[in-house]
């Protein structure tokens, strides 16, 4: 069996509420017509059986004697020789069994005796109680009537009845034009509800729509400007209060994102400036390391060994001045050379000096036929393959495979790294591209030392200065990073 299926319900504010505004109505239209063919129907069913009694059983008697009323005088209130409605029916019973039956068509005394009558018929008109009292029986030949039953004076029952039909009729006629008339009611109160709601709730559509921008910008970094606030109405209003308070908290998020660029900025300014006065005696302490150790004497061993480690970690600490005074720049927004690069060049080479320094692994190539060429900054790029290159190498055990492949598009260049070695761990993947950020289980068991964690905050800092972006995918023996850069044109 196919699941039933649910009605759709309304989404919006503006929505429900106009939809309520209309059921509302639609229940009170309701209440007010059944109210109104209850009243209707209980007052003409009265008006009809008034008129039964007016009837008496003078047309029922009359029946004896072929269906001629007779026109007597004998002082009854209303007379005899007035006419019957049309449609007065009369009939005589004894001892259960109808014995006579008579029908008036037209408004004539003289009735119509020839009445078919079905045995069920027949039987409903034995059921009726003597009791002088209106009942409603329906007859298959005549449809529904309003009969009396009342005993004769020869121990008969004699039954008058009027036909249902005229109240019908009017009942049902009042049904169809409430119907008409509410069903026109239900539509133009909808639309006209539509759009009363819609000016009603203007000042939170525009609330909403000011809330939508905000939560369009990028407020992670970098200097945020806020749309303008939303207009406040009446604050008494519920609506009003909603604007004021959302406009309080948009001032409280635009001076906390203020402060936090302020501060942003002076720490870049602190490491620019920090890293280009490093700059100067990380290279003098390097240069004097080096000349003491070619140095013609005789030179202790542990002398020779701390000269030699001084001036490595000298190198090692001057590369990663470099390296910071690089981020800096590159957070300042200082933009960088924009020159036609050929990206299948620069790939082949980062390959072949990691290949150089890596024998170990396994290195694949993956290129397109035809060159990828993409606009940049030659030497940031080639930075940007190094890093990647060297993190695959240094973080992988020997025999690791590492593909590169590169191909276009959707006018982009996609260049993937992917190495089959034990992954990354997955709580270090969402800061993988963060400063300084190093995992404490190292991929390599036998990787010590190594960089300062500033290689892959470098590959996105370059990639996203030239328009592109870096992912990173990762799962034991599956690790991918992806750039994408834009391509010439």
């Amino acid at each position: 069996m196919s699941p039933v299926r649910r009605l759709p319900r309304p989404r919006t504010l503006r929505a429900r509420l106009t939809f309520g505004l209309v059921v509302l109505l639609a229940v009170s239209c309701a209440a007010v017509g059944l109210a109104a063919v209850v009243e209707l129907n209980g007052f003409l069913t009265q008006r009809l059986d008034e008129q039964l009694v007016q009837v008496g059983t003078r047309f029922p008697e009359s029946l004896e004697h072929n269906g001629s009323v007779p026109d007597d005088h004998d002082g009854d209130e209303h007379g005899d020789t007035r006419r019957l409605a049309t449609g007065t029916f009369g009939a005589r019973l004894l001892n259960g069994a109808v014995t006579n039956k008579g029908l008036i068509r037209s408004g004539d005394p003289s009735a119509e005796l020839n009445v078919d009558l079905s045995a069920a018929d027949r039987k409903r008109l034995a059921g009726v109680r003597a009791d002088g009292r209106p009942h409603t029986i329906g007859l298959s030949a005549l449809d529904d009537y309003r009969v009396v039953a009342s005993p004769g004076r020869d121990g008969d029952v004699l039954i008058v009845g009027l036909p249902l039909e005229p109240v019908q009729a009017t009942v049902r006629r009042l049904e169809l034009v409430a119907a008409v008339v509410f069903g026109l009611a239900l539509v133009v109160t909808g639309v006209a509800g539509a759009f009363w709601v819609r000016w009603s709730l203007r000042p939170l559509s525009r609330v909403a729509a000011t809330a939508t921008r905000v939560s369009e910008l990028p407020l992670a970094s970098g200097e945020v400007a806020l749309p303008p606030r939303a207009p406040e109405p009446d604050a008494r209003s519920e609506v009003g209060r909603v604007a004021a308070a959302f406009n309080r908290m948009l001032g409280h998020v635009e001076d906390a994102l203020t402060k936090r660029h302020a501060s942003e900025e002076r720490l870049r300014r602190f490491a620019a400036d920090a890293s280009h006065e490093l700059r100067t005696p990380v290279a003098s302490v390097r240069g004097h390391a080096e000349l003491a150790l070619l140095h013609p004497g005789p030179v202790p061993p542990e002398v020779n060994r701390a000269l030699e480690r001084i001036a490595a970690e000298s190198s090692r600490m001057g590369e990663m001045v470099d390296d910071l005074l690089l981020l800096a720049r590159l957070d300042a927004g200082r933009p960088l050379e924009s020159r036609p690069v050929d990206l299948t060049h620069l790939v082949l080479d980062a390959v072949t000096d990691a290949r150089a320094a890596g024998p170990e692994h396994g290195w694949t190539l993956d290129l397109p036929e035809d060159p990828v060429t993409v606009p940049g900054d030659a030497h940031r790029l080639q930075q940007v393959l190094a890093n990647l290159l060297a993190n695959a190498r240094l973080h992988t055990p020997v025999g690791t495979k590492v593909t590169v492949t590169l191909a276009t598009e959707d006018g982009s260049a996609r260049l993937l790294v992917h190495d089959d070695g034990p992954g990354i761990p997955e709580d270090v993947q969402p800061g993988a591209f963060e400063r300084f950020t190093r995992a404490e289980h190292r991929r390599r068991a036998d990787a010590s030392g190594g960089g300062a964690g500033l290689g892959l905050s470098i590959v996105a800092g370059v990639v996203e200065a030239h328009g592109g972006s870096v992912g990173l995918r990762s799962e034991p023996g599956s690790t991918t990073f992806t750039v994408r850069l834009p391509a010439a044109r």
